[in-house]
């Protein structure tokens, strides 16, 4: 008995296959994920409100961010989802740096604008320490249930494990980003901080799970177009 539960577990281990990420296709989607987090983290310096919702200026990019990280943790695996989410956390700093260099060059005399950078750019690093801190451990924990499901189901089940390994990361994320940003964007009392995160999470979450039928036909897409994930899957 004891060996047939071993090989149980060892088919479900050898059912999760995955490409390789030496590829084009990897490399698009690495490259648009960085810009939407660039992207919201300078939406976010802007504290929005729909009535008595609570939320900021990068909502409606942010959740762009982890289905592109769906895509690259269930089509190359847990690795690459981890060095993926690492290059994106780097980038995200280095666009603070270059936005902190814009403000401190000398204006022209014609320049007007010099207030208004700095009111829009100046605290962009105090968001991006939050946006990088929640996207660090939300993508992280996303991409691990993620794959860890998918090694126990193997190419069934795709989306119960979308749906699945959003929620786990929205939480984190969301949690972690509203702590720290929510002083920045003028959030100073309870009731409006728990506004502001379940706000953050429900939507963020519901906009993933809106867009689970779109993101699982992008998935199959690519699998069928990345030659290594054929071939693995054909041998396996």
């Amino acid at each position: 008995m004891g060996d047939s539960n071993a090989d149980n577990n060892l088919i479900r281990t050898k059912s999760a296959v995955f490409a390789s990420a030496g590829s084009p296709y990897f490399s698009t989607v690495l490259t648009m994920m960085g810009a939407v987090v660039i992207l919201s983290n300078i939406g976010a310096s802007k504290g929005v409100s729909f009535g008595p919702l609570i939320t900021d200026g990068g909502f409606f990019l942010f959740p762009l961010a982890y289905i592109l990280g769906d895509v690259i943790s269930e089509v190359y695996g847990l690795k690459t989802a981890r060095r993926s989410i690492l290059v994106t956390f780097a980038l995200a700093f280095f666009a603070v740096f270059c936005f902190w260099v814009m403000i401190q060059l000398p204006s022209a005399e014609f320049y007007d604008g010099q207030e208004a950078l700095e009111r829009t750019l100046g605290p962009i690093w105090q968001i991006v320490v939050a946006s990088a801190c929640g996207f660090l451990v939300g993508q992280l924990a996303n991409s691990w249930v993620l794959v860890k499901l998918k090694e126990r189901s193997g190419e069934r089940g795709l989306i119960l494990r979308l749906i699945g390994s959003s929620g786990v990361g929205e939480f984190l994320d969301t949690l972690i980003f509203c702590a720290i940003a929510a002083p920045v964007i003028g959030i100073a009392d309870a009731p409006s901080f728990i506004n502001y995160v379940a706000v953050g999470f429900v939507y963020k979450t519901a906009v993933e799970i809106i867009f689970v039928p779109v993101t699982s036909v992008v998935i199959r897409w690519f699998k069928k177009r990345e030659p290594s994930y054929g071939e693995t899957v054909a041998t396996s």
